[in-house]
């Protein structure tokens, strides 16, 4: 099996537009961080197991961005 080279970031938007774009109410949940992971799907899943579980549980969840990106 091989693996793939990813880095994944999570950002909160407390005031996220129409357009989804990042807004100056952003920042960084999870610094950048690399994984290797066998394809999208899991790195994907990495990422979103890393999020801290104050922002699961406080109804700030619909705010986050998850980034993935392959290397």
């Amino acid at each position: 099996m091989s693996v793939k080279l990813y880095e994944y970031a999570v950002i909160l938007d407390e005031k996220r537009n129409k357009d989804d774009d990042i807004t100056d109410d952003s920042r960084i949940v999870v610094e950048p961080t690399t994984v290797l992971a066998k394809d999208d799907a899991q790195a994907q899943l990495l990422a979103a197991r890393s999020i801290p579980e104050e922002f699961l549980t406080n109804g700030k969840l619909d705010r986050l961005m998850v980034v993935v990106r392959p290397f």
